[in-house]
């Protein structure tokens, strides 16, 4: 959630910060503004809305600096406008702050500044940090880095920061702790971003900020990075890597939209996700991350899976594989309410993290209460560097490449497809599946890309069926089995883009309650592929038929039960049952895609919503 970019060295700042902007916007609009260093003055621009308002509002104005700090926000606290928007300033503007987090006692911080005199101009939580650090720098008189470290010392909740101060014009401070920020090292000159995508054009070596972490950039002296929880206060050597991103991943690629050629790019993630890991003989599947703790694996008496969103859909597709191949029972957890209850865990449980991003803050507090109870922790995350990837005991990486779109696509299928090694690699080595399944799965599993191809074939087919979903204001999804899952990430894609309600349920479920919302209005989304369960979908089509309901069907190839009870029908390939999940969801994906064009919906920008789910 926001995105910050900043920016010091010898080129000019305004072109980067607003390119870097332009990249992380997906992770929040709302509004945009930028602080520039100019003559030892800060020159402050703020608009509501998007980037490209505050780029036009910009036209005019004077934008030359060496320096600047650059903000994307998605609301938290106070509604989306110019006052709210970041930047904020220090009463006497010798400071600009860019916050990405949340300050949980911002309210009894601004009240103690309030009774010393302080006026603040927005609804925020962010104008708290920039008058207390100015506040602390000015009551002990000591260097402004020193002045952000006591002033985080007392403050509750996460942040990422990046200030600019009139007294060292050249200089960036920046701090973490919960959100992501990076530095990207040029010669001679610093890129800062939430993620590396303001960053991979211009530079491939970063430092990924730790939790504590206080950094002063600066042209004149080398970087320099304390810690808070150092009581020494020590300064730490910077832990160079290589940024694990190329600049064609970010770009469009001659798509009209990223969520477009995210959906497109999926053959190449799901090679991408297996690619090394399963050997020429197909005799083993292996992910090398994981190697250290398979024993633990094995014997472990529970997995608990802890994911939210879309994720949390891929963790109900595990589940099904863990149980089915593995024979470990596995739970299924929303992070955000993981995390408040007191949930009972061993020292031989396995918790599954998943996010896309690695920096889901609610997935995050459940890896630390898991580890707290000695638990094995195992991440599984698209990007390379991320705070999961670093918090987790061992874990695997999804090889997707950047998905700048905000609904989530190729993330989901490479999830489920390094969540599929995994189960088979555990089943293979416990014993639990026979070698004619292993090799059957196996050599299915390979076949996956081309599949889906064929289904991105379909594309003119599947936006003809959204023209009749885009005029129904619900709709209903169904599935049984493994399929379920499916179900309800392909009403969460509907409703993330193009605002329709949608919901999904499991189909033996609809007679139980929501049949009742059945009339010749409402179309019901059903996946009847080849399964144990067929015979019983197709009774459940025959219920919702006999109340009227509009069938959309996604069957296997060569069906006719189904295919003639369905007003509309979308063939998949032949697939097994337990790897449908992947071929399944990519024609809900391009129906939801096509519903939200036709509504006249930005599909890489829905309404409300960021991709970065980084503050609770």
């Amino acid at each position: 959630m926001c995105g910050i970019v900043a920016y010091t060295g010898s080129n000019e700042a305004y072109p980067i910060l607003m390119k870097g902007l332009h990249r992380l916007e997906y992770r929040g609009y709302d509004s945009a503004g930028v602080a520039l260093m100019q003559s030892g003055s800060i020159t402050l621009y703020k608009k509501r809305g998007k980037v490209s308002d505050l780029e036009d509002y910009c036209l005019t104005k004077d934008t030359s600096a060496h320096a600047g700090i650059a903000h994307t926000r998605w609301a938290t606290h106070g509604e989306p406008n110019e006052q709210n928007a970041h930047p904020h300033l220090s009463e006497d503007h010798s400071l600009a702050l860019i916050h990405n987090g949340i300050i949980e006692n911002y309210l009894s911080l601004k009240k103690e500044l309030q009774n010393r005199g302080y006026v603040f101009q927005s609804d925020t939580d962010t104008e708290v940090l920039v008058h207390l650090i100015k506040e602390v720098q000015q009551k002990d008189n000591i260097p402004l880095d020193e002045a952000v470290m006591l002033a985080l010392s007392r403050v509750e909740g996460t942040y990422a920061l990046a200030i600019l101060s009139v007294d060292n014009p050249d200089q960036l401070i920046l701090a973490k702790k919960g959100s992501p920020l990076l530095i990207g090292v040029g010669d001679n000159e610093y890129f800062i971003g939430s993620d590396g995508a303001p960053i991979v054009e211009y530079t491939n070596k970063v430092v990924y900020l730790e939790d504590g972490d206080v950094a002063v950039v600066s042209l004149e002296n080398p970087l320099r990075i304390r810690n808070i929880r150092d009581e020494h206060a020590l300064l730490k050597n910077p832990h160079y890597q290589r940024l694990e991103m190329t600049l064609d991943q970010i770009e469009k690629g001659g798509f009209e939209t990223y969520m477009l050629k995210e959906i497109f790019e999926q053959p190449k993630s799901i090679r991408d996700s297996m690619r090394g890991r399963i050997n020429l003989k197909k005799e083993v599947v292996s992910l090398g991350g994981l190697i250290e703790y398979e024993q633990k694996m094995m014997n472990a008496k529970r997995f608990i899976i802890a994911a939210c969103g879309t994720s949390w859909h891929a963790g109900l597709v595990a589940e099904y594989l863990i149980e089915s191949l593995v024979r470990i029972p596995v739970e299924v957890e929303y992070a955000s309410e993981f995390r408040y209850r007191d949930p009972i865990l061993y020292e031989d449980d396995v918790l599954i993290a998943i996010s896309q991003s690695g920096e889901t803050a609610d997935t995050l507090a459940a890896v630390e209460l898991a580890k707290r109870h000695g638990a094995t922790v195992i991440g599984i995350c698209n990007v390379v560097g991320s705070t999961l990837a670093r918090e987790t005991m061992a874990g695997s990486y999804t090889h997707a490449g950047p998905e700048i779109g905000v609904a989530s696509t190729k993330a989901f299928t490479a999830q489920v497809t390094v969540l599929t090694l995994m189960a088979l690699s555990l089943a293979q080595r416990k014993g639990t599946i026979s070698k004619s399944m292993y090799h059957q799965l196996i050599n299915d599993l390979e076949s996956i890309p081309e599949k889906i191809e064929r289904i991105l074939a379909k594309e003119q087919h599947i936006q003809k069926i959204a023209q009749f979903v885009a005029t129904r204001p619900n709709a209903i999804f169904l599935g049984r089995g493994i399929n379920y899952p499916v179900a309800l990430e392909g009403a969460l894609k509907l409703k993330e883009i193009s605002y329709i309600h949608a919901e999904g349920y499991p189909a033996a479920e609809m007679k139980h309650g929501p049949i009742a919302l059945i009339d010749e209005h409402m179309p019901l989304i059903v996946i009847a592929t080849e399964q144990l369960t067929y015979d019983k979908i197709v009774s459940n089509i025959q219920e919702v038929i006999a109340r009227k309901g509009t069938i959309i069907s996604i069957v296997t190839e060569g069906d006719t039960t189904v295919k003639g009870m369905s007003k509309f029908c979308i063939e998949i390939p032949r697939t097994e049952e337990l790897l449908t999940p992947l071929v399944a969801s990519v024609p809900l994906q391009l129906l939801a895609y096509h519903v939200a064009l036709i509504r006249g919906c930005d599909v890489d920008k829905p309404r409300n919503l960021a991709k970065s789910v980084s503050v609770e």
